[in-house]
Formats: C-alpha cells, structure tokens, sequence
C-alpha cells in the first residue's frame, strides 16, 4: 500500500508534527529498533524495565532459527525440524508526540507465532494466541503522549511444536503504527468487487466501512477515487453519509469503467481506490487499496475460466518458511519465491495451512499468481483444537476480511485433511457449513473449498461432509475423480494434493505406479487445478533425523531448481527443452517420505565411482518430438518421445568422463539442446549477486549464489568443503544455506560446506547509502568477493 521509504518520512514527520498534521492518516512499519529476549521472566512489560542487555532485533524476527538444533534424544521434534520453540520477549521504546492526544492510536500485527500477549506502559492491551492471522490494538488509552512510552509483548510457545510443519517462532511478520482521526475507515475497511466485467466495461462496487469514535454523531463526505494502472483517475464520487455517535456505518458506491485493462496471468493490471474522508470542510482520513479488475467462474464440467477464458492451475502447495530465513521473511524474498514459480510454470499456489503474509499476496497480485487461500489445517482434532471454539471466527474473519481485495485469491479453503470428515455424528458436516456460511456473508462473491484426505472408504460422502460445500479438495485420490464426476455431477474438484512423481493405486495408495498423475489433470476439464506437493522443500515434518524438513519439493530450501523441475517445464511451457538428468541411488540426497520422492537425479557428470564398462542411466527431460544422446561426441543413439513415459527419454549407457551432450528436434529441425562436463579439482570460488543495487531501507535483500569451480569453471559436485562469509559496510548478513536438509549446521551461521558445490547467503541492506563487501572463503582456494551498491 505504502513503500517502506515514504512510511519511514511519514514516521519522521509524525514525530514532529504539530496542529497542521492532524488530518492525515499514518501508516508507518514498526519494526525496527526491538529489544529481544528468551532468558526474561514476568516482569519484563513493565515500562522501566531494564533492557540494556537485551539483544536488539529487526522485525521480521523468528528466533527459532537463532537455536541449536535438538536431536531426538534431546526433545527435538521432527515436525518443527527439530528447532526449539521457548517463551520470548520483545521491547520497544516509542515517543508520542503532544499532538497526538484527540487521535487514535493502534498496533498492527501481521502475525506473531504464537499465544502473543502484548501490553502498553505495562498494562496488557490484548491477546492472540493463532500464529498465523492478523490483527490490530486500539492503544490509545495506554499511551502517555509527550514522552516515551513502551511496547512490550509475551510470545509464548513453550507448547512447540504446534503446527505439523515448522512454524518459527517470534513477531514473525511487519509491524505497523497507526494514527487516525477519530472519524475514519476501519482496519481493512474498503472491500471492492467487480460485479461484471468485459473488454468493453466494468462494473465495480465499493462498500468503505467508517467509525466515528467520537461520543457525537458525525457528518462526513466519502470521496472515491478510481485509479487506472498507469495513476491516472478513472474515476470518481462523492457520498455523503451521517455517522452514528460510538458507531459504524457502511457507504456504499459504484462505478463504471470503460475499456478497463484486465487483471489476468500475464497481464496483471492493478487499481487503486484512494479513499478520502471529509468532515467540516477538512479531510479526515486517507485510505489506499489495491484491486484487480477480473472475472472469475468455475464449472464442474469444465473447470475454472479467468475473463472467460479456460485455465488449468499448475500449482503448488507452499508453506511459510523462506529457508534459511525461517519464518521471518523480508519482502524481497517473497517476491524471489513467486517469480523463480512463475518462470517455471506454476500459474497458482495454494496456501498450506494458512493465511500468508500480506506481501506474499501483493506479490501474488504484480506477478499474476492464483491463489487459494486456507485458513485452518485441523479443526478440533489438530494443535488448533484448543482455540477453534472461542477464536475461529475471529481468525476466519481476520483472513477474509484482510485478503478480500486481492485479485489473485480466486477460492477460500476452510480446512485440510480435517478429522471431521469422518465423523458420522454429523458435527462435523455443521462445522463445515457454518465456516462456508461465515465466508460467504464476508465475501459472497468467492467460493468456498475444504480438503480431504485419503478415503478408500468415502466416509466423507456417505455422511454429507463433501456436500457441505461446492468446491472440494481431493489429496491423493486420482483413481476416485471419473467415478465422483459420474455420482456427484455439480461438484467441483482439484486435486488440492499431488505426488510429484508417482501415481496412488485404485485399491490402495502407495502402490508407486511411475506415471505422473500430472496426466490425470491435463486429460480431464472437470478438474480445474493440479497442485504438487510441496512445490518448495520446506523445514519440518521431517522424516527422520538428521533430516530437518520435507525435501522432495521440485525447489530445495535456496529456491534453487532441482533436476526433476525441467519435467514440468516441459509439460507446462511452450518452448522446447530437453535436460540432462543422471539417475543413480547412490547420489547424498535427503530421501524424504517414500510416496512423494522421485528417483534421485543430478545435473552433473562427475560419477568416477564408475569406470567405462559400468553402466550409468541418463533421462532427458523433454517436449520434444525426439533427441540424439552424444557422450565426448559419440552419439548414444535417437530416442522418439512417442516411445517413452512422463516425458522422459532414456539411455543406459557406459559411463565415461568429458561431456554429455543432447540435441533435440521438432520436424527434423534442432530446436533445444544441454550439455554437462565433467568437473576437476577446485580451483576456485565463484560468487553471483541476484541484486548489486539494493535500496536503503533496512530490508531488502541481495542472493549471493556460491559455487565452487574448477579451472574451466564447472561446479564441482563432489568435493564440498566449509566456505565463510564476511561482509562489511551498509549491510549486514542475514544467513546461508545449502539445499540440503539434512545439513546440521545452524542457518544464522556465516560458515556452511558447500552442498554439491553450491551454497547460498543473504545480505539485507541497511538504512544509509553506501557500499557493501562480502568476501567468500575456503580452505585451499582463493577469496572471492563481490560490491553491492545500497542507495
């Protein structure tokens, strides 16, 4: 809504303002200048606390990540990736300005994982104990305007873990401050709809909730504004509306834009309303939003339609963490995950087990992402279960009401894998329709989906649980989805869970039929979507120690692409590819739950286990009619796509060191190709900036990918040894990693080995211009270094 650099003035300006300032709303990030603590007791929110020998911390902040690992032996879960959870305080110190009295004043909160207890000058102004919604404090009768006041808040999660994934711990997520007049649009205020739309016109509705937190009623002009993608005003309309006194009131206004630029995968043409509230002559309040202008639609026969048009989702299930960054997770690193997804193929993402962060959205809605956003995993049976009777509402609230505008959520899902789906009793079906009831009275204008899991029984259909709803989820059912569409014509399916590589059985789910279901989606219309999971390997729900995470994602933990993402490259894109895959068991993988992993498979020709006469098993990747194999040349033979399952050519051939090589062809005509030598002794280190301009905000980020190479400068894949990291000037490091999630090395470290001759580093910028050096070391080889600018 705002960039981090006008909030920063905005800040400044409120700091020192005077009378003048009063009108203009602030919205400005809170999260620098924290204090942070595990080792605090009770005590710690008073104002005059002593912090001085707290850690100072930035927000996003998840300690977690600070931790040792814990084994098994040591209480170590699997589940949270074997990190440790704790109770955690954190501080701040804020001044309120005099001018501040008579205006209203609250704190923002993106997320805090989790049973967060925050209090103002030491008196608590409220609790939240779901780690993954948003929510807001009125702390205006807390403050103590014209000096220093204090913010302090309890995060408790000694109970860890309580996510059956790794959920970090901390104020994870942005803080904001607010300051309003007491007349002005509410937290998530606006809600936009498009109620028609074609290429020639579009109908958009906006119903803006005021308050008036004065003890008279108010009398206010609502000022709308449409503005097109390019800042020009499209449109606009002025309202007047009286306000209760202590009350609310909702305005309601349409519009008409002619030849509107749609809002769709490849073009994601965004809008924004620009709110104003005027009251005796003077303007009040400010209020942006953001929107897209689209249309959306889903049929049981044939599947899900963007502005008319069909669209297949090729999704994937994501959850929160970042890698080496955890839970606490900077925008530029949101905007990383969902281009490098995007440049894959995926056009959709369904959000595993919770709302995301605000920024993954608005990312989401500039790159042209779908979305499915989920609310829940368990119910009452999971770690949820203590909190749903007096909080679901709440919670649901919170996530419909803060995501409503974005144009890239095109269906809400209410739970996954839920016990009730096997309840007889019928409990369970009337939780379900009264979260589909809460959805639609906050949102009529999207459909509501929940997930099951695997039911050879179909208990969920025999007690009315599917029916609940019109959109279901089917993880890992594909031999269930002809038979359904027979028996129940009207509903609408996905598969809202895919393995990534093998196919379920008809009688019994690990039956490891190497076909990739991706096939049963591309061949049925009625089913609108395919999400793989997980798209991301991701930390927690591991499968055993020393293993961290789920590691059988098409993208390990650096969003580094692994072999087995060029199949869907081919399946997904229209451009020719053909790519390298050796397979070979042997290769120092993760191996991940059995169901969901794919034949181990490296981009590199670095085998000298083997010798000439052994014999080495060579895939190719490809959407090509057919491809010639070459080893040092020497042509290996011509494979026809036609002859071959999941798009994949294969050779067994004697392995031999230099270059392998492939050529493929569409109608004789060489249209793709790849190419893999055989590395030597490293030689040296090779450093590459995903960003050498980084702004001065304190929060951006810049990739640093680590390879180590030999003279020709080919990685080395099987020779890692430990690299360091130094960086000085404007920034600092944030952390490294490897891919590997069975690496033990703590992720805040600036010293990991090399995994298969590649490592990763974060640097984030600091608030000054300058430059920043990061230098790259190792043992036997020559520093590398490289200069990011930060302006």
């Amino acid at each position: 809504m705002y960039s981090l650099k006008r909030l920063i003035i905005a800040f400044a300006a409120v700091l020192t303002a005077g009378t003048a300032f009063a009108a203009e709303r602030v919205h400005t990030t809170f999260d620098f200048d924290w204090k942070f603590s595990l080792a605090a007791t009770d005590g710690a929110q008073a104002r005059d606390f002593d912090d001085s020998a707290w850690t100072g911390v930035q927000l996003p902040h998840d300690w977690s990540m600070t931790l040792p690992y814990l084994s098994p032996e040591q209480g170590g879960h699997g589940s949270m990736g074997f990190m440790q959870g704790g109770i955690g305080w954190y501080r701040k110190t804020f001044a309120v300005p005099a001018a501040w009295r008579g205006r209203r004043v609250s704190l923002e909160f993106d997320g805090i994982y989790h049973r967060a207890t925050i209090y103002v000058n030491g008196k608590q102004a409220g609790f939240h104990p779901y780690g993954y919604t948003a929510f807001a404090l009125d702390i205006t009768d807390l403050l103590e305007p014209g000096r220093d006041n204090v913010v302090a808040v309890k995060v408790d999660h000694s109970d860890c873990p309580t996510s059956r994934w790794y959920s970090g711990s901390g104020i994870y997520r942005h803080v904001w401050l607010n300051v309003t007049d007491p007349v002005h649009v509410a937290l998530w205020g606006t809600y936009v709809t498009t109620p028609s739309v074609s290429a020639q016109k579009a109908s958009v509705h906006i119903e803006t909730s005021l308050e008036n937190e004065t003890a008279k009623q108010a009398s206010i002009s609502l000022v709308s504004e449409l503005k097109g993608p390019d800042g020009r005003v499209v449109a606009r309309k002025t309202t007047s509306a009286t306000l209760p006194a202590a009350g609310k009131e909702v305005v309601a206004q349409d519009f008409t834009v002619e030849a509107p630029m749609l809002w769709d995968l490849d073009t994601p043409h965004l809008y924004t309303v620009v709110t104003t509230v005027r009251r005796g002559g003077r303007t009040v309040d400010n209020y942006e939003t953001t929107f897209g202008i689209r249309d959306i639609r889903f049929d049981a026969d044939k599947g899900f339609f963007l502005n008319g048009r069909s669209v297949k989702m090729k999704g994937g299930d994501v959850h929160q963490d970042a890698g080496s960054l955890g839970a606490a997770i900077p925008d530029r690193a949101q905007e990383r995950r969902i281009r490098l997804m995007k440049e894959t193929g995926f056009n959709a993402i369904r959000c595993s087990h919770n709302p995301p962060a605000r920024e993954f959205l608005d990312w989401c809605d500039r790159i042209g992402m779908l979305v499915i956003d989920e609310s829940f995993d368990k119910w009452k049976s999971g770690y949820y279960a203590q909190w749903y009777d007096e909080w679901w509402k709440a919670d649901l609230t919170s996530m419909v009401l803060r995501d409503r505008n974005h144009p890239s959520i095109v269906l809400w899902s209410v739970g996954n894998e839920t016990r009730e789906q096997s309840d007889m009793s019928g409990e369970g079906t009337a939780r379900l329709v009264e979260l589909r009831a809460e959805c639609e009275r906050l949102d009529p204008t999207r459909k509501v989906a929940v997930t099951t899991m695997p039911d050879y029984n179909r208990t969920f259909d025999k007690n009315g649980f599917n029916s609940a709803v019109e959109v279901v989820g089917y993880n890992y059912q594909e031999p269930f989805y002809d038979s359904d569409h027979a028996k129940y014509p009207d509903r609408i399916i996905y598969g809202s869970e895919v393995f990534p590589y093998y196919s379920p059985g008809e009688k019994i789910m690990r039956e490891y039929i190497e076909r990739n279901p991706w096939y049963d989606y591309a061949s049925r219309d009625f089913i609108f979507g395919y999400f793989m999971w997980a798209a991301i390997d991701y930390w927690g729900e591991s499968s055993g120690w020393p293993s961290k995470g789920w590691p059988t994602g098409i993208y390990d933990v650096c969003m580094h692409e692994k072999p087995q993402a060029a199949f869907f490259r081919a399946v997904w894109k229209d451009e020719p590819i053909a790519r390298i895959a050796i397979e070979d068991p042997s290769l120092p993988l993760d191996r991940g739950k059995d169901m969901w992993t794919w034949p181990f498979l490296a981009c590199h020709w670095n085998f000298p286990q083997y010798d000439n006469t052994q014999m080495v098993q060579v895939n190719v990747f490809t959407n090509c009619e057919e491809a010639e194999l070459f080893v040092n040349g020497t042509s290996m033979g011509v494979r026809r796509l036609a002859d071959f399952t999941n798009n994949t050519l294969k050779w067994r051939i004697p392995y031999k060191a230099g270059t392998i090589s492939v050529k493929a062809f569409n109608g004789g005509k060489e249209v793709a190709g790849d190419e893999l030598h055989s590395a030597g002794a490293p030689a040296t280190l090779r450093l590459a900036a995903d960003r050498t301009v980084l702004a001065a905000d304190g929060q951006d980020l810049s990739y640093i990918e680590i390879e180590m190479v030999d003279e020709k400068g080919v990685v080395v894949p099987d020779a890692d040894r430990k690299v360091r990291i130094k960086v000085t000037g404007a920034g600092r490091f944030v952390c490294m990693d490897n891919g590997d999630t069975a690496d033990g090395g703590a992720q805040l470290r600036a010293d990991k080995p090399t995994f298969m001759g590649r490592a990763q580093a974060v640097i984030q910028s600091g608030r000054s211009a300058g430059t920043i050096r990061v230098v790259a070391s190792a043992d036997g080889l020559p520093d590398a270094e490289l200069e990011i600018s930060v302006r």
